[in-house]
């Protein structure tokens, strides 16, 4: 029977992600990461959200095993646009606030009509991101 740490693993070399990488998105050592890939150690609960945010698994999947409905759709990998990495960078921004940002461009982009979408700038992601900021704090 999977344990949480098969699970944890089958879904990250599913995501193609490298431990350094999740240890380095969730702010958790690759050690202690290797230790519950490999049932050595168990996971606390702000761990393993951290690690099923970072996965784009459910945490119900990660501790049974059963997808929920809402996950049954397979999941596009992200895609950040360079521009998009850039700003974050310039604006010294995390990984979750660049995905943040990038759904809530994502958010507008859908709500809109079939007109031809523009790429947005450094410049445009910058203003974005300050707008939001007004907006929400």
């Amino acid at each position: 029977m999977p344990t949480v740490g098969d699970r944890i693993r089958e879904v990250r070399e599913h995501r193609r992600l490298t431990q350094d990488r999740l240890a380095e998105t969730t702010e958790i050592s690759k050690g202690f990461l290797s230790d519950v890939e490999n049932n050595k150690r168990n996971v606390s609960s702000e761990y393993l959200l951290r690690i099923a945010n970072a996965l784009g698994a459910s945490v119900d999947y990660l501790l049974k095993g059963e997808a929920s409905t809402a996950e049954a759709k397979p999941q596009a990998p992200v895609v950040i646009p360079p521009n998009l990495s850039e700003a974050a960078h310039q604006l010294n921004l995390a990984y979750s606030e660049t995905i943040e940002l990038l759904n809530a461009h994502d958010s507008v982009v859908a709500r809109r009509s079939n007109k031809e979408r523009k790429e947005f700038t450094i410049e445009d992601w910058k203003a974005l991101h300050q707008a939001l900021r007004r907006v929400f704090g």
